[in-house]
């Protein structure tokens, strides 16, 4: 036991005399070696090759308050919303500029036991609009957007996964927002997917700006051609 202990004491006392600069790169070396950088894909640079403004917050992600794993995740999320604000702001478009179901429906209710015509959706803003679908036809929206995530959840390469206790999905990155889906056969090539993050980013943006614009007169200081 005295044996030990003094091994261990003369041990400490040899770190305690190596030089800290040496410890230092020991560290960032193991850190490294435990943590490597994740590849930013579809970052856009600013002007004069600058840095893409979320790259620090990447990094942490994906090292210091994550893994790869959870960057797979992230970008999943970020292709989700790109993709549902796309589809936001065709739908607000269409609305401001008169082209609705109102217009092109034959039906001229949306919900007759709650007495909702597509004319007096038509005379309200967007997002008013949207407040007045009722509850049935929310529903309706929510389902799908459910059946679309459970899918993607129990399905791998386009067939569901059976015998195994953990759903695809809920595993470490699991989810891609790739749900296989390509009826046209489109060639699906780096920089169709690079598109695809950059509008869908640019959808974002735009679809919080048009909201505020009609929200709050005067908010979003640039013209859009429905005013």
């Amino acid at each position: 036991m005295k044996f030990v202990s003094t091994l261990l004491a003369l041990c400490g006392s040899a770190a305690a005399f190596a030089p800290s600069s040496q410890v230092a790169r020991s560290s960032v070396r193991l850190n490294a070696e435990a943590k490597e950088k994740v590849p930013l894909s579809g970052a856009a640079p600013w002007m004069n090759g600058t840095p893409f403004v979320g790259e620090p917050f990447w990094d942490k992600i994906t090292t210091e308050w994550g893994s790869a794993e959870t960057g797979t995740f992230v970008r999943a999320a970020e292709l989700k919303h790109g993709r549902s604000a796309m589809i936001a702001t065709v739908g607000f478009a269409f609305q401001k500029l008169g082209i609705n179901f109102g217009a092109i429906s034959p039906h001229e209710y949306l919900s007759v036991t709650q007495d909702v015509k597509f004319a007096d959706l038509a005379a309200m803003k967007p997002f008013d609009a949207f407040l007045a679908i009722p509850p049935e036809g929310l529903t309706q929206i929510f389902a799908v957007i459910a059946a679309i995530e459970i899918y993607e959840l129990t399905h791998r390469d386009g067939a569901i996964v059976e015998g195994e206790r953990v759903a695809p999905g809920l595993k470490a990155g699991g989810l891609t927002g790739d749900l296989g889906w390509n009826p046209l056969k489109i060639n699906v090539t780096d920089r169709r997917r690079l598109v695809e993050l950059q509008n869908g980013r640019a959808a974002m943006v735009a679809i919080l700006a048009w909201v505020s614009a009609d929200s709050i007169p005067g908010s979003f200081p640039l013209w859009l051609p429905w005013n």
